[in-house]
């Protein structure tokens, strides 16, 4: 995993939340994203996490990997994050670019478990182990699933973006040093 940094952004500043906030009902803000260099391929993750004016971010890389995994990945370690920071009693919107993702969680997985992690053409659900996780850590949190248009100036999930294409550079970069 390629650690963060802090900087400063739209006049907030970018690090890891003080462990001395309340844990009183907020709405925490997720933004999520993963892709991929060539599908598959060396792949990235990436997340930011908003309550009130604190934000955290944090990403990641796979050498070979596929960009529906990336996706999933992203938003596993951005809830998982969350669950171990704050526990359980917050509201959270999370926003993904993902179809897959947020018609998986909420929708498509319903189907799959009915027929055994079967799809509709009676095929394995791909990815099954990470659809597993969210939906633990998505049955124990209060979530609200967004979808979001990539690609089309929404700040947060432009950062996103960047730190995915970061982590893939790194992935990269690490793979040609081999």
């Amino acid at each position: 995993m390629v650690p963060s940094t802090a900087t400063e952004l739209d006049g907030l500043q970018v690090h890891g939340y003080d462990a001395d906030m309340t844990n009183e009902m907020q709405e925490i803000t997720v933004y999520t994203d993963g892709g991929c260099s060539g599908n598959p391929g060396p792949g990235g993750w990436a997340f930011v996490v908003r309550r009130g004016t604190e934000m955290y971010t944090e990403h990641g890389g796979e050498v070979y990997t596929t960009n529906n995994k990336m996706e999933l990945t992203a938003v596993i370690n951005a809830l998982s994050h969350i669950k171990e920071t704050y526990g359980d009693h917050h509201r959270i919107a999370v926003y993904t670019d993902s179809q897959y993702v947020k018609n998986g969680i909420t929708v498509w997985i319903h189907s799959w478990k009915r027929n055994g992690w079967k799809t509709a053409n009676k095929s394995p659900v791909k990815n099954q182990e990470l659809w597993m996780r969210l939906e633990s850590l998505s049955e124990s949190l209060l979530l609200h699933w967004n979808w979001v248009k990539g690609h089309a100036g929404v700040p947060m999930n432009e950062l996103c973006d960047t730190l995915v294409r970061q982590a893939m550079d790194s992935v990269k970069d690490t793979v040609l040093q081999i």
